[in-house]
């Protein structure tokens, strides 16, 4: 067969690319605390997919003075429609079947990946890249994908009428590299310091600019144009460049922090710049990095890694909705996972990506007995898709809100509480005394002693459920609570109450349900707490795998920090699912008695 691009190259080490940014982006949805910057494999795909399409696009208008976009168009959807289409129906078939809960909004996510419009959808929604413990929706990681089909929508457009009317490099390089420079400059001017970034990182007008600078360096390195041969310094310098730059990319893997504010004010542009560089000496024919990454393993990866990204979400997310205890046995739970993706990768690109690329629709044999067994099985997956889409509000059950019910009504409890306890310090009344607090089984002597005591709790989720019982131990407790709260939260939030002298003597934080913390986060806590007795009551997250990580991390901080005593909550519930609601983390109200009563003991003793 001809090719359509006489002078094209197929370059192996982009498949070794491919492969490092799918790594990386399951290992972040695996493991996100510890390989936290892995999200960072989605901007190596932005830069791939705009210096190959841009660089194929300009070999094109070359070649025959003419862009066929209609053929590009279908060229795109043979190659990325099919697998998509099949993820959008079996998964649907599956929350149909077994996940009725996620079908909540299933029409509006169904079509809008259709469309390639995702992106704009779960910015609509307000949804939350980063709510780690929330239940996520098995179509998250799509937003990427929806910003790369509008990419192809337009990008052939314009790259035929930037070749037509402008037609000088140097022009055209100025035009994307400002186009670039406009969409960061919509990041930073979006992003708002410690809020959730999740708009910014969703949307195609703040993170196009990757794939524009991709697209930049096409203009400007053609891989057609590149020769093979290089002078010996010229080839070491290439190397060089080449290969600090991809040890760069694979380090900050491993270090930066998905809502850090030095990401969305520069780091992610700056990336994306380092990714161009590895781009730029890949596709070098007379570099060696190429041929350096090449070897059977990445390219079998980098050849599904379209699938694997596709199909790795929603089997994490339906295989660990069916265990219940990640936090056993975490890095065993992830190699399954892997395994599991990686197969069902293979059977998509085997006998679904592949052979849909080349069949020819005006040929099909109907009366094949492999193509009626397939079409059946096809035909019925998609009428179950099709009822739980039409049937969505039918189907769906209905929600258990008896958690959010009770944080909603105890945070309006605990906020006038707040406000007397404020009242009462600054007019500086004494407390009122109140009668022994029978219910949660102490002694009339410890009741009167944690009446007297001045505590300041923050924490999550668990403190928001929690918060009314171990006010009504602790009266003059001031409680800070918020569903989703990270450690590294609550640094300004000490540092605001103890520069408005509402610290009290002693600091309970209920805090590390939502994820880990680093030493930094602790040091930061610890410095501005000083000498201060901090009760830190450790985490029951069974079906999170940092459960282990945290609650060991609490109990070294106690030989590092002296004046920190852990509250063992961990061991204190194990063998008590009737503490806690469904999710087997936020006590119930019985829990609720059990958690107050049990802290207020390690607290009083």
């Amino acid at each position: 067969m001809e090719k359509r691009l006489k002078k094209s190259r197929y370059i192996t080490g982009f498949d070794s690319l491919r492969s490092l940014a799918v790594i990386g982006v399951i290992l972040y949805h695996l493991m996100p605390y510890q390989l936290k910057g892995g999200f960072l494999g989605v901007p190596i795909f932005f830069v791939l997919s705009g210096y190959l399409i841009t660089d194929q696009l300009f070999q094109e208008w070359k070649q025959d003075n003419y862009i066929d976009i209609g053929g590009f168009y279908m060229r795109r959807m043979r190659r990325l429609y099919p697998a998509l289409v099949a993820l959008l129906i079996v998964t649907t078939a599956y929350i149909t079947l077994f996940e009725r809960s996620l079908l909540t909004n299933i029409r509006g996510i169904i079509g809008s990946n259709l469309v390639y419009l995702y992106n704009w959808f779960q910015i609509h929604l307000h949804e939350s890249y980063f709510e780690h413990l929330a239940v996520q929706s098995p179509f998250t990681h799509l937003w990427s994908l929806s910003i790369e089909g509008q990419f192809y929508l337009f990008w052939p457009i314009i790259v035929g009428l930037c070749a037509k009317y402008i037609g000088k490099k140097r022009h055209i390089f100025n035009i994307f590299l400002l186009g670039s420079l406009l969409s960061f400059l919509m990041m930073c001017t979006l992003y708002q310091p410690n809020q959730d970034p999740s708009r910014v990182y969703y949307g195609t007008d703040t993170r196009i600019f990757s794939i524009l600078l991709g697209a930049t360096l096409a203009v400007i390195w053609p891989s057609v144009n590149l020769k093979p041969r290089l002078a010996k310094n010229a080839k070491c310098v290439l190397n060089l460049i080449g290969g600090v730059s991809l040890i760069i990319l694979c380090g900050l893997f491993l270090v930066v922090d998905d809502q850090s504010e030095l990401l969305y004010r520069g780091g992610m542009y700056f990336y994306s710049l380092l990714a161009c560089l590895v781009v730029a000496v890949v596709a070098h024919p007379g570099a060696s990095l190429n041929k350096w990454l090449t070897n059977p393993v990445f390219s079998w990866l980098g050849k599904r890694s379209y699938g694997i990204y596709l199909y790795q979400y929603p089997l994490m997310i339906f295989y660990e909705s069916k265990v219940q205890n990640i936090a056993a046995h975490p890095w065993l739970h992830a190699l399954v996972e892997i395994l599991l993706i990686l197969a069902i990768s293979e059977l998509s690109y085997r006998y679904l990506e592949r052979p849909l690329q080349k069949v020819d629709l005006t040929n099909i044999n109907l009366k094949h007995k492999k193509l009626q067994a397939k079409l059946f099985l096809m035909t019925s997956v998609s009428v179950i898709a099709l009822v739980g889409i039409v049937c969505a509000k039918k189907l769906e059950p209905k929600k258990d809100t008896r958690l959010q019910t009770q944080i909603a009504q105890n945070t309006k409890i605990v906020q006038k509480n707040n406000a007397k306890i404020l009242h009462e310090k600054t007019v500086a009344a004494p407390p009122k005394k109140q009668p022994p607090v029978n219910e949660h089984g102490l002694t009339a002597k410890q009741s009167q002693q944690a009446q007297q005591m001045k505590l300041t709790a923050l924490g999550d989720s668990v403190l928001a459920d929690t918060g009314i019982q171990l006010q009504q131990i602790f009266t003059q407790m001031y409680v800070d609570a918020k569903v989703g709260r990270q450690v590294k939260d609550v640094v300004p939030i000490l540092q605001s109450l103890n520069a408005n002298n509402q610290l009290g003597d002693k600091l309970l934080l209920v805090l590390g349900t939502n994820g880990p913390f680093s030493q930094d986060d602790l040091a930061s806590i610890m410095q501005v707490v000083g000498q201060r007795q901090v009760y830190w009551v450790n985490v029951h997250v069974p079906t999170r795998r940092w459960q282990d990580q945290v609650n060991g991390d609490l109990q070294a901080a106690t030989k590092q920090y002296k004046n920190i005593k852990v509250i063992d909550w961990f061991t204190y519930s194990q063998n008590h699912p009737d503490w806690f609601y469904e999710d087997n983390i936020h006590p119930n109200v019985d829990g609720s008695k059990q958690f107050a009563t049990f802290v207020a003991r390690e607290i009083l003793k």
